[in-house]
């Protein structure tokens, strides 16, 4: 198993073990230290180990860190439709 893919999972275990803990202000300021750390060892493991491989755990990151996300495409959303709200 390649260095990338160790510090991978390494990623994976403390980001759970850092949910597991309470915090005051709901996560984010692990959160974003975790996505400093993730988004170049993603960039690392796709190096080493290819797109495929890459795709896999941006997505396992994703499923870690979901609330970012759905705020991140939230606020796309609302600079794509300039400020107004779907009707659904």
């Amino acid at each position: 198993m390649s260095l990338s893919l160790v510090l991978a999972f390494v990623w994976l275990i403390v980001a759970n073990v850092l949910a597991l803990i309470p915090s005051r202000d709901n996560h984010w300021q692990r959160a974003y230290a975790l996505i400093a750390l993730g988004v170049p060892l993603l960039g690392f493991v796709t190096w080493q180990n290819g797109p495929i491989v890459g795709i896999i755990l941006l997505i396992a990151g994703v499923s870690v860190l979901r609330w970012p996300v759905i705020y991140l495409g939230r606020w796309f959303r609302a600079r794509i439709l300039g400020g107004k709200k779907e009707v659904q």
